[in-house]
């Protein structure tokens, strides 16, 4: 199918959505006594063959969300890139069923665990493919799409986001953001705030009717950071019911290129203190293949992100979890913080699961 028959069929289809606003629904955990492993934002790349992704499930990885496209465009540019990136993860998901279920449910979870493969759930980084339009909505929700970002790294319609111009101060969730949360939370698409100067991500945490999350971030009392969230947002998350992922990029974590696996563990431990142990759950926002700081990689790197590479800030990636089984290192890890298997349990995928039950279905 291409594009223009994509979205006109998807158009006709959210047409015909009925809206009315998400509940939370009871429901019993897996019968699957193995413990559920989630990632709120990880990396599953088209062009990860199947061994690779059999060493995630190998981890123990049960479902994982994913960012379809770029972030960065605007304009009809981010809804051409919003269609392809969402149809390049169909077919890459449907290309291999042994491995994936394309999830928007918990549902899909447990079944994807009684089937030992993987769930897949689908995020935008940004609210750019919407554009003025909140039918869209719908319209993604409709193919797959169970969460969305409501801002990037610049100013969009709906609000300011951390690297904006005067973006640590300089306004907030607008009255169309406003507008995009109610869609959002009446068609069940979990409002994600990675990215979001701390204004925006305030005034989007008290507005949504059903709790958010912030996907991949560090604590930045912890170490401070553009890209890290305040305790004061911390616990406003937390008691609004959402989730805080806390992500494995070096540069969020720590100054230390090297002996620093223990600053991963810092920032769990701080969000933890800050949020309760109810709010808090694994967010990686890294690769899964083992990387080697190659000029190839260099290269690739700068081709996806562009100026926003910084070589100062290289490597990405703490040593430790550089490759597809870095989630036994995080259980172990903290396991040796102290914490006990129920906690652990939690962190690792249980509030993901209850968050994802409340706001998506």
């Amino acid at each position: 199918m291409d594009r223009r028959s994509f979205l006109k069929q998807a158009t006709a289809s959210a047409a015909a959505v009925q809206l009315v606003p998400r509940q939370a629904v009871g429901k019993e955990p897996s019968s699957n006594p193995r413990a559920l492993i989630m990632d709120a934002m990880g990396e599953l790349r088209p062009i990860y063959e199947p061994p690779l992704v059999r060493q995630m499930l190998a981890s123990g990885i049960d479902s994982i969300t994913v960012t379809l496209c770029d972030p960065k465009a605007v304009g009809a540019e981010a809804l051409e890139l919003a269609v392809d990136g969402l149809m390049e993860y169909d077919r890459y998901l449907a290309a291999h069923p042994d491995l994936f279920i394309k999830a928007t449910s918990v549902a899909d979870v447990d079944a994807a665990r009684r089937a030992g493969k993987m769930a897949v759930f689908y995020l935008y980084q940004n609210a750019t493919q919407f554009d003025d339009d909140l039918d869209r909505v719908e319209m993604f929700y409709r193919l797959g799409l169970t969460s969305c970002q409501v801002t990037y790294n610049d100013r969009n319609l709906a609000g300011v986001g951390c690297r904006a111009e005067g973006g640590g101060d300089d306004g907030g969730l607008t009255d169309f953001g406003r507008d995009l949360i109610d869609r959002m939370n009446a068609v069940g698409m979990l409002v994600d705030l990675s990215h979001a100067n701390m204004r925006t991500m305030a005034d989007a945490i008290e507005h949504s009717r059903m709790p958010a999350i912030i996907s991949h971030t560090g604590c930045n009392a912890v170490h401070e950071h553009v890209r890290n969230t305040t305790d004061e947002n911390l616990r406003r998350l937390a008691d609004h019911g959402g989730v805080v992922g806390v992500c494995q990029l070096r540069p969020f974590l720590t100054f230390k290129k090297q002996d620093n696996l223990h600053a991963y563990f810092d920032h769990i431990v701080h969000a933890v203190g800050v949020a309760g142990i109810e709010h808090v759950c694994i967010g990686s926002d890294r690769d899964h293949r083992v990387i080697e700081m190659t000029p190839e990689y260099i290269a690739e790197l700068r081709a996806e992100e562009g100026s926003q590479v910084v070589n100062s800030e290289l490597p990405y990636f703490i040593d430790e979890l550089n490759g597809p089984r870095r989630m036994e290192v995080v259980w172990d890890g903290l396991v040796g913080r102290g914490y006990s298997e129920d906690e652990i349990e939690q962190i690792m995928g249980r509030n993901l699961y209850r968050l994802y039950e409340e706001a998506i279905g």
